[in-house]
């Protein structure tokens, strides 16, 4: 029983990466606006209602991996020493997401990250629904980290504190990824703006 269970899991999330790897594919091809939810069903050989089984939006494919990414992020704050310093805490965050974003574990090949950004860039309700999505993430991880520093962080340097690393980090890839970078050229600017940033938060706590 247990490991049919676990064939079922591994299928679901083999077809939740095709229609990954499938949208992002034809929103390349075809332009956001111009891919509809039955033509990417179709390029990944399921019904449109297996689709909506996955997704409730196209604009949600674009954004597959980011409840992973928040959980991830959380987890790492909840799994801090009571003696971790902050500026290594942060840093430890970026590099824990860094390495999900590379794993098999998200649902988003990291050959596609380009491609995704692309799209972030262009599409303005792809634009609107990051940002609703960053301000989340932002609000909890500030959350969490006020309860986890109250003798350092408040609510308001915390939300500081979090603005700066996910400004940073966000703005650094983005360049990067437009400057033509590798990959492992992006990561690197990404590490290099987190080094900026906690100098930055060094300075408000």
């Amino acid at each position: 029983m247990i490991e049919g269970v676990g064939l079922r899991e591994r299928k679901k999330q083999r077809t939740r990466r095709t229609l990954v790897e499938t949208a992002l594919r034809l929103f390349q091809e075809q332009g956001f606006d111009q891919t509809t939810v039955a033509a990417i069903a179709a390029a990944a050989d399921v019904s449109v209602k297996t689709f909506f089984n996955y997704f409730p939006s196209k604009e949600d494919v674009v954004f597959a991996d980011s409840r992973l990414r928040m959980e991830t992020t959380l987890q790492v704050v909840a799994e801090r020493a009571p003696d971790d310093d902050l500026d290594a805490l942060l840093q430890r965050v970026v590099e824990r997401v860094l390495a999900l974003i590379r794993s098999s574990e998200t649902d988003v090949d990291p050959a596609l990250l380009p491609a995704r950004i692309r799209l972030l860039r262009e599409v303005p309700a792809l634009q609107a629904r990051a940002l609703q999505l960053i301000y989340v993430t932002q609000r909890r991880l500030a959350e969490a980290l006020a309860e986890a520093y109250p003798d350092r962080l408040d609510r308001v340097t915390a939300a500081a504190v979090v603005g700066s690393l996910v400004g940073a980090a966000q703005a650094a890839v983005f360049a990067s990824i437009e400057r033509g970078d590798s990959l492992e050229d992006a990561d690197a600017a990404v590490r290099r703006a987190t080094q900026v940033a906690v100098r930055g938060i060094d300075s408000l706590t």
